[in-house]
């Protein structure tokens, strides 16, 4: 057997040999983390960028459709508030054309028409009626098949051939 002795005392180490001793055994582990990291971190940031540079076209892209399509939508925008209004008088004229075409159904042959004035759902009728019995039965039948807000009698006088009057039928309803 062989014995191994050390008669040299053991030689203490101060602060800065352990610091060294870390120093040169670990701190190499440390830096080759770091740089890892910060390689890592690099790449990531390549990432970044080009994803901010994608997007940088898309919105592009984007506001250029917009400047084209937004006379589009202008012209649309037009033709729709023009198509709003053509349907507006067209159901005023049709709103009319009911109204006179169911005045023209009850109106009595013995009633002559002299002046016809309308405004937007207001009939202004001016005539003569030979009969005051027809012209009544006329009135009444306005009245009980309520077509109209409002029928009034704005003046009736006798005259020769018989009664002229001036009547005034408001807001049409329809049938």
């Amino acid at each position: 057997m062989k014995y191994k002795i050390n008669l040299l005392p053991q030689k203490e180490t101060t602060v800065g040999e352990k610091m060294m001793f870390f120093l040169l055994n670990y701190l190499r582990y440390i830096i080759v983390i770091t740089q890892l990291v910060v390689i890592g971190v690099f790449f990531y940031r390549f990432q970044i960028d080009q994803r901010i540079i994608d997007l940088k076209e898309s919105v592009m892209q984007k506001k250029e459709i917009i400047e084209i399509v937004f006379p589009l939508l202008q012209e649309a925008e037009n033709i729709d508030k023009k198509g709003g209004e053509i349907n507006t008088v067209i159901k005023k004229q049709q709103n009319f054309d009911a109204m006179i075409k169911y005045l023209l159904s009850v109106f009595p042959e013995t009633v002559t028409l002299i002046n016809l004035e309308s405004s937007e759902d207001t009939l202004k009728i001016n005539g003569n009626a030979t009969d005051a019995r027809q012209f009544q039965a006329f009135f009444a039948l306005l009245k009980k098949e309520n077509h109209f807000s409002s029928i009034e009698l704005k003046s009736i006088k006798k005259t020769e051939t018989g009664y002229s009057f001036i009547m005034s039928l408001n807001k049409f309803r329809g049938s």
